[in-house]
């Protein structure tokens, strides 16, 4: 019972704390992520965010004009977000427009992108803690309660090669080892403490192409 009432406490919010700074802060199609999406001048590409995890991501990605489905299989955390999305929505103006673009959907990854062909793939698996440090914020905590570890992220990555019709990213710690048995990415983009295995298929098509 504690737990269950522990995990309550993690919500999932747009509006208000680092993402809604973020947000109002106007961080643009220069960020890392957006690089390794392929955002570029006449680019916008349509994503699916297989992990959806906070939603945070995905909201990034949908306030720079995407078109993100986002893909949630625990029961818990897809209710978190919808409950999330409809707080944005509630705000209205740009809030309500970039949660426009954002479509959510309860469900299994690994059976879903193939059936939705996506232009690009976003996968964030949960991983396991490397140290003691790895476990210091309390809201990674409630999260890993509620998802687990991803024991079949190498899996979900395959599906999302075979289903991409453009590119797939992996959001991977900064110095952590490629996933194993999946082949070498195209290049990677790094930030400050994650990096971006980029697989490209195909270029994006631009708009009007």
């Amino acid at each position: 019972m504690a737990q269950k009432l522990e995990n309550s406490s993690l919500i999932v919010d747009f509006v208000g704390g680092a993402v809604g700074h973020r947000f109002r802060s106007g961080e643009g199609r220069g960020q890392p992520l957006a690089k390794a999406a392929g955002f570029s001048s006449g680019v916008t590409p349509d994503i699916v965010d297989a992990t959806a995890g906070l939603g945070r991501d995905a909201f990034f990605l949908a306030a720079l004009g995407a078109h993100v489905t986002l893909i949630e299989r625990s029961a818990t955390m897809h209710a978190l977000l919808a409950e999330g999305l409809e707080r944005a929505r509630a705000e209205g103006g740009r809030y309500a427009e970039t949660v426009a673009r954002m479509t959510l959907i309860h469900g299994d990854s690994r059976a879903l992108l193939p059936q939705l062909k996506p232009q690009v793939v976003l996968i964030d698996p949960m991983h396991p803690p490397r140290d003691k440090m790895a476990l210091v914020k309390k809201e990674m905590r409630l999260i890993r309660d509620i998802v687990g570890t991803d024991p079949d992220a190498m899996q979900l990555m395959q599906v999302a090669l075979d289903s991409a019709q453009n590119r797939v990213v992996l959001k991977w710690p900064l110095r952590a080892d490629p996933m194993p048995d999946i082949r070498k990415p195209s290049h990677q983009i790094v930030g400050k403490s994650t990096r971006y295995d980029v697989f490209v298929k195909a270029k994006i098509p631009s708009i009007g192409s």
